[in-house]
């Protein structure tokens, strides 16, 4: 969501730029069909992802307390629920613009996909990155119904990001996922080398926040945003060993949803104050 609210903002300077002109009632309209497509694209992906691993949760420790295996849901509601978040979110996407409803199903395979690729692959952390890449192009369409070179670049920042910090989280299922045969950068690595692939994707999505930051020439304000956003990258590394990961959850929830947040919030003021684009 903070991404996607980035996309939506540059897509605003972008309009503004080009002076095109949009009535406060239709930039709300758009405004709320982009929030409620992220709702909608969030809620499906992750009861999807709660269905098609159930058996698996269930023989896992760590998830036998989620909804499914511990009898609170029954499978096949969540995949009623799945189904009504994909339609829902197909249905905005034809009340913003036309390029964004034909987009719909790709964007929804990408997300849907990903539940099935620890079956096959241990870049698995790759797509998820990828699925997520999708907010900062998807709203910026959204707002202005063309695709621009802009927002791509925070999509590049989220991939790695979010793979980074997706392979640390999978760092607790390493030899429970080796027993079933599911795939992960741990399970092929092993734990020190996942957390150093780790880094490294996480130093790439760093050097292009740098990168970007002085290309297109922006203020304090979005400094101090990526200072705190590297920051949390740098603690969410400087907690998890290979040999301790009692702070996994500190560094998978806390630490990325503040650089998250506080990022978007520095880089949407900067935007909105300077009105820049590029």
């Amino acid at each position: 969501m903070p991404f996607a609210m980035i996309g939506f903002i540059l897509g605003l300077a972008y309009l503004k730029n080009n002076s095109i002109q949009l009535n406060s009632n239709l930039l709300l309209n758009k405004f709320s069909l982009v929030v409620l497509c992220m709702i909608f694209a969030r809620s499906a992906a992750m009861a999807f992802n709660r269905f098609l691993d159930h058996q698996y949760d269930a023989l896992n420790p760590r998830t036998a307390i989620r909804e499914i295996p511990a009898g609170i849901i029954k499978p096949r509601h969540a995949l009623i629920f799945t189904i009504t978040n994909c339609l829902l979110f197909i249905f905005c996407t034809y009340l913003i613009n036309s390029i964004c409803f034909y987009l719909s199903g790709v964007a929804l395979f990408v997300v849907l996909f990903y539940s099935y690729t620890k079956r096959f692959t241990s870049f698995c952390h790759i797509i998820l990155g990828i699925g997520l890449s999708l907010a900062p192009i998807g709203s910026f369409i959204a707002l202005t119904g063309i695709f621009n070179i802009v927002p791509l670049l925070f999509s590049m920042i989220v991939i790695c990001w979010v793979s980074g910090f997706d392979i640390i989280y999978a760092l607790q299922d390493e030899s429970f996922d080796k027993e079933n045969k599911l795939h992960s950068i741990p399970t092929f690595f092993g734990k020190q080398k996942a957390l150093f692939i780790s880094s490294i994707l996480h130093t790439i999505a760093a050097l292009i926040v740098i990168i970007y930051g002085f290309n297109f020439s922006y203020t304090l304000w979005f400094w101090f945003g990526a200072v705190i956003f590297l920051g949390m990258l740098i603690f969410q590394h400087s907690i998890v060993k290979p040999n301790d990961l009692s702070k996994v959850n500190i560094a998978f929830m806390t630490s990325n949803g503040i650089a998250s947040v506080v990022f978007s919030i520095f880089v949407i003021i900067d935007i909105l104050i300077s009105n820049k684009f590029l």
